[in-house]
């Protein structure tokens, strides 16, 4: 075998991403605990050794998930940082998001992991706590730069609408469920602003 041979295909280097990928397109399908790690190997495909060399435990893989959907801008909450939108844009473009075609409506991925990890001190749980939370500040920063009366407030009821048409598109398998809640916000939005 010559220095130059490489790998075969699908195998060797990237395979902390193949991981990630492969975890992504099965949790999107089949939900996070009804995915195997061996599955996830299996579809990556990596042996069970390289997997938990880079994931100790199935609750690394999830955080390590989440947190690739969150740098990636594929969640709900991307919109709410795009500096080429307009704030109340932003605000309304949570209501605005519909799921691949390809893979079923999931819904909100933190919400659903949360929700598969009901312990609130588990490591998945408290990510997803995290984002929610950093979801609702990033809300109130946005309707504050509006000039909206009590922002802390209106950014909570914001976010509760979001959430529950994440879940609600879920499932009722609508993807565009959120045109619903965008009417909710914009009434909330234009009351803030009165006056």
């Amino acid at each position: 075998m010559s220095a130059t041979t490489t790998a075969p295909a699908g195998r060797g280097r990237g395979g902390r991403e193949r991981i990630l990928a492969a975890a992504a397109r099965l949790f999107a399908v089949q939900g996070i605990n009804a995915t195997g790690m061996e599955q996830v190997a299996e579809a990556a495909p990596v042996s069970k050794r390289t997997l938990y060399a880079h994931f100790r435990t199935k609750s690394d893989l999830v955080v390590a998930h989440l947190q690739d959907l969150a740098s990636s801008g594929a969640t709900l909450e991307s919109v709410l940082t795009r500096e080429d939108i307009p704030p109340r844009e932003r605000i309304l473009g949570l209501f605005d998001q519909p799921a691949p075609e390809e893979v079923p409506v999931r819904g909100c991925p933190f919400i659903d992991a949360a929700a598969e990890f009901p312990d609130p001190d588990s490591a998945v749980h408290s990510y997803a706590r995290e984002q929610k939370l950093r979801m609702v500040e990033l809300v109130t920063a946005l309707v504050t730069e509006l000039g909206c009366r009590e922002p802390a407030a209106l950014a909570e009821q914001l976010v509760t609408l979001a959430d529950g048409a994440a879940s609600r598109a879920m499932v009722l398998g609508e993807p565009d469920y959120g045109r619903h809640a965008r009417g909710a916000a914009e009434i909330l939005l234009a009351h803030a602003l009165a006056g």
